[in-house]
């Protein structure tokens, strides 16, 4: 999941600040008392009408981006999701978390929608969108509406690092499988391996502008579909009878599935900056939108991969089905040299997005001679971090699905139903109270996947570990 920002420039009515795009005479107190008043929320303001963008996305375009955003590694690791739900549960398990997902996208989507209307604001990113909400919602809440933001800037910050430790676990136990084959004897430990992919780690990631890093990402999605097509020709190979493998699983792996599936399918921080950016945002929502068919094709794939690789490896499915393959060889070898290439890369980028956010939030504590200096030991400090992390954390679809229950149900189910919950609470709820019941059950699915998924992801990696 390649998460990327896209500048934008602005006529001379509006400004780029460190939080977001506004017009040239906003700001957050200006928002908080304007909103105060009546008549700004029947404003007819019209934030696609004011969105001057320089290089405007097409539908198709956008497509593109969003499919490449939530298509990534993940898709490599239903198999192992499966195999904690059986074929016929995890089959409509991947459906209706998908429906979920893309629910709660919607949510969020549509919020940041009305709240740039109410704000007379041309767009908003996630974190901008929830301080707005904040900003507008009810008078107890207003006061909180900058902590909501910084505390969903560092959410998602520490969200991504967490994913780049897992693709750091996914290198480890990739380079491990190929050298214990060719070199069975050797005597090297998983924190040697993590000290060998430290120190490129360390260079990559003081990129600091994102133009260097485009060419890696495209090259990285070239091999992640090439390694992708390799996996689909090894499971279809002397595939078993459906019936081989059991429909359901034990109930208490289901939250592992749940968690992996979530950490696969999410693609939450890309979703506002790909909205943002279109020349017809009004054509992301709705049906059939942007939305609707890029996801539809995510679950899809997603489901038809999990099925397919749990029926051809069953228990034994790893948490990259790229590590189920055959290291002897020549097309899986190729394979796994791909996903190591790949999955490198796509942490450099993947590490920009809370580099960008952390500085952000920090640098007005440094003087400006010192910045260069301050942002390069900030960055080798979270890469070292993030290795640090891989290197104590035992198997590969543990931590996925830790990852998964522990910030994508937080940033990707929970935030999104409660801000669309603040913002109509003084709109109206709809009739019934609809969307008041219907965010309190997505509140409280989200709270059960989140602390449901830790316990059983942290007992299992307690078990491994012993």
């Amino acid at each position: 999941m390649a998460n990327s920002y896209n500048m934008k420039e602005f006529s001379s009515t509006a400004v780029i600040t460190e939080h977001g795009v506004y017009p040239s005479n906003y700001s957050i107190n200006t928002m908080n008392t304007k909103c105060k008043e009546k008549d700004v929320e029947v404003s007819a303001y019209d934030p696609f009408q004011n969105r001057k963008l320089q290089h405007p996305n097409s539908d198709v375009r956008s497509f593109a981006n969003l499919l490449k955003s939530s298509l990534g590694s993940g898709i490599l690791a239903m198999p192992a999701a499966f195999k904690n739900a059986g074929t016929l549960v995890g089959v409509f398990g991947t459906i209706i978390l998908g429906y979920i997902c893309t629910h709660c996208v919607y949510l969020l989507v549509k919020t940041s929608q009305d709240v740039a209307r109410v704000s007379k604001v041309p767009s908003l990113g996630y974190a901008e969108t929830v301080e707005a909400v904040f900003a507008t919602g009810p008078r107890s809440l207003r006061k909180l509406s900058k902590t909501a933001r910084i505390f969903i800037d560092w959410a998602m910050a520490f969200t991504i690092l967490g994913a780049c430790a897992v693709y750091v676990i996914l290198l480890v136990e990739s380079v491990k499988q190929i050298v214990l084959y060719y070199y069975e004897d050797n005597e090297f430990t998983d924190t040697i391996y993590c000290l060998m992919f430290l120190v490129p780690i360390l260079i990559f990631t003081q990129i600091k502008n994102l133009k260097y890093l485009a060419p890696f990402s495209g090259f990285a999605n070239i091999l992640l579909v090439a390694t992708f097509l390799i996996c689909l020709y090894y499971i279809c190979e002397d595939f078993p009878s459906i019936d081989s493998r059991p429909m359901s699983v034990d109930i208490g792996r289901l939250p592992l599935f749940i968690g992996t599936v979530i950490f696969a399918m999410e693609g939450i921080g890309v979703v506002l900056p790909v909205e943002n950016t279109m020349a017809k945002p009004q054509h992301f929502l709705g049906c059939p939108g942007v939305l609707n068919i890029t996801m539809s094709i995510v679950v899809l794939l997603y489901m038809i991969m999990g099925f397919l690789g749990y029926i051809r490896y069953g228990d034994e499915a790893a948490g990259s089905i790229t590590l189920n393959l055959p290291t002897k060889e020549i097309p899986a070898l190729m394979a796994k040299c791909f996903i190591i290439v790949a999955i490198f890369f796509t942490y450099t980028l993947q590490f920009y997005v809370p580099m960008e956010i952390v500085w952000r939030n920090t640098n007005q504590h440094v003087s400006q001679k010192y910045h260069n200096i301050a942002q390069s030991i900030m960055r080798a400090v979270f890469a070292i971090l993030t290795v640090i992390a891989a290197a104590t954390l035992p198997r590969l679809e543990q931590v996925i699905g830790l990852e998964g229950a522990f910030f994508y149900s937080f940033l990707g189910l929970i935030a999104p139903s409660l801000i669309d919950l603040i913002f109509c609470w003084e709109r109206g709820l709809g009739k019934y109270n609809y969307i008041l019941i219907k965010d309190v059950l997505l509140i409280v699915f989200g709270s059960f996947v989140l602390v449901t998924g830790v316990m059983q992801s942290i007992r299992e990696i307690i078990r491994i570990s012993e």
